[in-house]
């Protein structure tokens, strides 16, 4: 009896370490991927900065509103769509959005100095690598905290969207300052999120489509850290 059960003990510490190994992998895979997305919409983003022939007949004229929703789209697209994709559909989808993205960012270095980008992107790598961290580690439930925070980003959305119109400093200010809390704690709770999809699939044929969306979520949160403190702290040219 007490050889079956020190057996039994064994074979659980044995699939134990097998999933923590293969969530490690899993969790890697996103961050490769969400990294890549944020390199490929820099390259993007400072080539079409750096190319008059391509930023002045797009952000001189009303197509700049187009690459400014753009991204929007490809959000709502991927939220309705993302079940019945493909991985490499899926997979195109991430990279023609991170794309479309960096083509959105351009105008931030026609209106911020390199220096002030670089610091506020350190900064914001900084502030995304310790709450994903801590999503990653935590014992605590975040789950409680999703629609809360789900509803916070529906308001910066909104509040956003007003503002193109308003133009007011002080609602600008108060956006950035709500924004990076509201994207720093989705930054938590999507990580312990992707956490718990991993193991509720455990072994199904969606582990592409999961890392693909897992980096997408990541990805949209750290780009949005970075726009907002950069709206906050940005040394104007």
């Amino acid at each position: 009896m007490y050889e079956q059960e020190r057996l039994l003990r064994r074979g659980a510490v044995q699939d134990a370490a097998l999933f923590d190994a293969g969530l490690r992998a899993h969790m890697l895979r996103i961050y490769n991927y969400m990294a890549s997305g944020v390199l490929l919409t820099g390259i993007v983003a400072l080539f079409v900065a750096s190319t008059p022939a391509i930023y002045q007949p797009i952000f001189g004229s009303p197509l700049k509103w187009v690459a400014m929703f753009a991204p929007l789209a490809f959000v709502f697209f991927f939220s309705f769509r993302i079940e019945r994709m493909s991985a490499q559909a899926a997979q195109t989808a991430y990279w023609a959005f991170c794309a479309v993205m960096g083509l959105s960012m351009a105008s931030i270095f026609l209106v911020f100095t390199g220096m002030s980008i670089a610091q506020t992107f350190f900064i914001a790598a900084a502030m995304f690598t310790a709450m994903s961290l801590y999503g990653y580690t935590t014992k605590a439930d975040l789950s409680r905290f999703g629609s809360f925070l789900i509803m916070g980003v529906i308001g910066v959305l909104i509040a956003s969207l007003v503002n193109l119109f308003v133009g007011s400093s002080a609602l600008q200010f108060a956006i950035s300052v709500i924004g990076v809390l509201v994207f720093v704690g989705l930054t938590a709770w999507d990580t312990q999120n992707i956490k718990v999809r991993y193991a509720e699939n455990l072994g199904h044929e969606t582990e592409t489509k999961m890392a693909v969306f897992g980096a997408l979520s990541l990805y949209l949160n750290f780009v949005n850290i970075f726009q907002l403190l950069l709206s906050l702290t940005g040394e104007r040219e």
